[in-house]
């Protein structure tokens, strides 16, 4: 068993924290006082090859581990908590795409992810259907040649600046099993959008996107008919872990602050570490994200090497987020008032990791997953 990242993981996860250091967090406060998405940001990950992580290399990607793409979200969390959404829509929806779409259509879509060219998100979530997914009620009407759109998404991540989204739509009966996958066009004039003013992660503009007869073609049916709620969530499986990754990134860099300010501040003649009323909790922090980061990456590895994940991704992704609030909180608290003024990064970074303990799926279905992985579905809720 190694318990280590290999010699070129580890050098990869450095290079990205170099990367985020000098081009992302410069601008991760301002670019939530903005409360807008900066085109350049694709283009500064594509750059680095972090918009491409899961694309195959004939596509322009890199054909890169889910460990891989998940060590990318933990340093990039640890700057630009809301660049981390770039790479794990990007990573979601290139699985979705490799694993359902023909060859001719992951030619055309794939390129312009992996360039950065393609803002791509995922609408799924509608006002009356979140967790209940498979309740949803937009539809794909039948034409000559495709269907149109009908029907509204909510809470979609990106959704103001993506060019591009893999949008369900029902095409058959209720449940599941009637609902289709379709690559859509967000700049027909059929698509309206709504933007959110959100708690946390203002800069990705997350909206409500309303379909209003939009055209799609035979050739944008990603998958088979009727596959499309089974293909996307067989995704989410994996993309849950990175998730946890980047909140925990967010938290292991407040830890650092924390850190690093019980060293320097004296209090009563003593750094204020010597005090185990300070250091104590900090020694806590440090063993539970240690404990989350390793069900992550077995997660991710699990993914990697064709076994079953889905308990462990449903572990990363109730407890990594909760866990990231929890651990930020405690370190704003050790800084205490400079870290309460805005001028500080991490109250930011707690606005923002809360948002990730509601999106993607909640804690409820993460246990739920996990009891009957336990217990087995008979016997489970």
């Amino acid at each position: 068993m190694d318990y280590a990242l290999d010699e070129d993981q580890q050098a990869f996860a450095d290079e990205v924290r170099r990367f985020a250091v000098r081009v992302l967090a410069p601008h991760y406060q301002s670019d939530d006082k903005a409360a807008e998405f900066r085109r350049e940001l694709a283009k500064d990950m594509a750059g680095m090859g972090l918009t491409g992580l899961r694309i195959p290399e004939e596509h322009g990607g890199q054909g890169a581990s889910a460990v891989i793409a998940g060590l990318a979200a933990e340093q990039v969390g640890r700057e630009d908590f809301n660049a981390t959404y770039l790479i794990i829509n990007t990573a979601l929806i290139s699985d979705v795409i490799t694993r359902n779409a023909t060859p001719e259509q992951q030619a055309a879509w794939l390129p312009g992810i992996a360039s950065g060219d393609t803002v791509p998100c995922i609408c799924i979530t509608e006002p009356e259907h979140g967790t209940d997914a498979a309740a949803m009620q937009a539809k794909a009407i039948r034409t000559h040649d495709g269907w149109t759109l009908h029907g509204e998404k909510t809470s979609i991540t990106l959704g103001m600046a993506a060019d591009r989204a893999v949008v369900l739509a029902r095409t058959g009966g209720p449940g599941a099993r009637g609902v289709s996958a379709f690559w859509v066009d967000l700049e027909h004039p059929t698509v309206t959008r709504s933007a959110f003013d959100d708690l946390g992660s203002r800069a990705i503009g997350r909206a409500s996107l309303h379909f209003d007869g939009t055209p799609v073609g035979r050739n944008d049916l990603i998958g088979a008919e009727g596959e499309g709620f089974v293909s996307v969530m067989q995704g989410f499986d994996y993309s849950r872990a990175i998730i946890g990754l980047a909140c925990l990134g967010a938290a292991e860099k407040s830890l650092d602050e924390a850190l690093q300010w019980s060293r320097d501040r004296v209090a009563f003649g003593a750094p204020i570490g010597t005090f185990q009323g300070v250091s104590f909790p900090l020694a806590e922090c440090a063993t539970y994200l240690k404990g989350a980061r390793h069900i992550c990456l077995e997660a991710l590895w699990r993914k990697d090497n064709g076994l079953e994940h889905s308990a462990e991704a449903a572990m990363a992704k109730f407890w990594a987020p909760k866990l990231a609030a929890e651990v930020i909180h405690q370190c704003l608290l050790t800084l205490g008032h400079v870290a309460y003024s805005t001028e500080h990064a991490i109250g930011q970074r707690l606005r923002d990791v809360i948002g990730l303990e509601i999106g993607d799926g909640t804690a409820q279905v993460s246990k739920l997953v996990i009891s009957r992985h336990l217990l087995g579905r008979k016997y489970a809720p």
